[in-house]
């Protein structure tokens, strides 16, 4: 336990969209914070937060860093929609899920919560099928880098659980919202949207959640979670252009011109692919981004609703909530 009783808590992948709800999350509600990242502070901590330089794939180090720890959560991954990043995916996704989770457990903390990702399932084989806790996962090697790297990461994390880890694994499906300051891929296509620079979208859909949601479900599994259960937190089902509804209502901004069917939009994913590998974007469309839509995955969440008291709220207040959080900075 950290200073006057409050829980020390490590989170790694702290400067990315969830990462960045999370710790505004923990210090609000008074717990001592540590981040960890391989890279120096871009400004001094707040109150609250410690930060400790360490690579989450150098295992010596994360036991050093994770000394003193309550609570892990790792959120730290590369997320790639362009295939595996000269070996950069598999690197951080598995490698450093493994030394992480082996840190974990020789410095004794208490619970290792996992954020996984929905992409840990085959989206593409539960076509047609409710997506839950027991569907296939993402094993089949003509499924995305990504997406095999997260079933590998879990894979991995449960070797460690077998060897006494505590640990819980949640998956997110498409995160949304606000306090998104790299930006995210979807915050980027959001902020087009707002300000009616998008000029067409993709026919398919996907799942999303508000990262707020997340950021409450990350929490509950601390406490609430079983160890080595999974849990899906999902939100509701929409197509780009009914989110781009959704954000150019707000704004009244020009909505995109046109929803290209998915046949014609695979014919320029060899482009696509082509560019995204030497020159990574967040508007870029790419094989695996168009898989995503294409899969239009069912998500079942009942279990994390039952165990977790995850209650998603309405896309559309998440969408307006954001955007007028973007018009407002």
């Amino acid at each position: 336990m950290g200073r006057s009783g409050a829980m020390t808590v490590a989170v790694t992948g702290a400067a990315g969209h969830v990462g960045t709800n999370l710790v505004a999350a923990l210090t609000a509600a008074g717990q001592q914070v540590r981040v960890i990242d391989r890279r120096e502070p871009p400004a001094p901590p707040s109150d609250g937060v410690d930060w400790v330089v360490a690579d989450v794939r150098d295992q010596a180090a994360m036991t050093v860093a994770l000394q003193d720890i309550d609570v892990v959560y790792h959120l730290a991954a590369v997320i790639s929609v362009a295939g595996p990043m000269s070996g950069l995916v598999d690197s951080v996704n598995i490698d450093g899920v493994r030394a992480t989770a082996r840190a974990a457990l020789t410095s004794g903390v208490r619970r290792f919560v996992q954020c996984s990702s929905v992409h840990a399932y085959d989206l593409m084989a539960c076509r047609g099928a409710v997506v839950n806790e027991d569907s296939p996962r993402s094993l089949d090697p003509r499924v995305p880098a990504y997406d095999r790297s997260k079933a590998a990461g879990e894979m991995v994390l449960r070797q460690v659980v077998d060897d006494g880890l505590n640990a819980v694994i949640i998956n997110p499906t498409g995160v949304v919202g606000p306090l998104d300051p790299e930006p995210s891929r979807m915050g980027v296509v959001l902020r087009a949207i707002a300000a009616g620079r998008l000029p067409a979208t993709i026919r398919g859909s996907f799942d999303w959640v508000d990262v707020r949601d997340v950021v409450a479900a990350l929490i509950a599994a601390s406490e609430l979670g079983a160890v080595g259960e999974n849990y899906l937190i999902g939100g509701d089902s929409a197509t780009v252009a009914e989110i781009a509804d959704l954000a150019a209502g707000v704004t009244d901004a020009r909505r995109p011109a046109v929803e290209l069917p998915m046949w014609l939009a695979r014919l320029f994913t060899p482009v696509g692919d082509a560019v995204a590998r030497r020159y990574p974007h967040p508007m870029l469309y790419t094989t695996d981004t168009l898989n995503a839509l294409a899969s239009e995955p069912d998500i079942d969440h009942s279990k994390a609703t039952t165990v977790l008291g995850h209650e998603p709220r309405p896309l559309a207040r998440t969408v307006t909530e954001l955007v007028h959080s973007l018009r407002a900075a």
